[in-house]
């Protein structure tokens, strides 16, 4: 169980609507935005990034909240769960709205998009961050979300994390444009379960 120093990434520092976020960046090809679950960029999660990279993708690896590249433990994981679900940036228990956050990745798909060229933007969610994938498709950019076993909003088994009216232009949009999400999640998990 060790670090990552993720020094096959090259870390920017990229302000967008006033914030700055270090993003980690690498490969070749049309962008795909990889948004970590908790406890943050750790090794698996990392490992993931690396095998989107070698299929042919540009990667492009926002740190939202951990330490990068340190390793999984119960104790960081609690931590980090702890520091995600009071900060405002997450809203991690709110149904029928999106977390303030998502504005920041939705400029990030679009700062993204010219640099690597393409059809568009992909963004894979996971867990904590699996529900940012279906609100990014709001920023034109965004083609192709993929939602892994989406947990928020935390305690309600069919809520959805996004407001209804940046739902309604999701849906609008899918028809509108031919374009299809995709969303996982294993059977019998509890925390992101069949009626989301």
């Amino acid at each position: 169980n060790q670090p990552d120093p993720l020094d096959d990434f090259e870390a920017r520092e990229i302000t967008l609507l006033g914030r700055t976020r270090r993003v980690h960046v690498a490969g070749n090809g049309p962008a795909v935005i990889v948004m970590a679950e908790m406890p943050g960029i750790y090794p698996l999660v990392a490992r993931f990034a690396r095998t989107v990279r070698d299929a042919g993708f540009t990667v492009w690896m926002p740190s939202l909240f951990g330490a990068d590249g340190r390793p999984l433990s119960t104790g960081y994981m609690l931590r980090s769960m702890a520091k995600g679900c009071i900060s405002r940036e997450f809203r991690a228990f709110a149904a029928n709205q999106s977390s303030p956050v998502i504005d920041w990745l939705r400029a990030l798909a679009a700062h993204a998009h010219p640099l690597c060229g393409g059809r568009g933007v992909g963004a894979i969610g996971m867990c904590f961050t699996g529900n940012f994938a279906l609100s990014l498709m709001l920023e034109p950019a965004v083609r192709a979300p993929v939602l892994c076993q989406p947990s928020m909003p935390i305690g309600q088994k069919g809520g959805m994390h996004i407001a209804p009216d940046e739902l309604a232009q999701v849906k609008a949009r899918m028809g509108r444009e031919d374009l299809t999400v995709v969303a996982y999640r294993f059977k019998g998990d509890a925390i992101c379960r069949a009626e989301r």
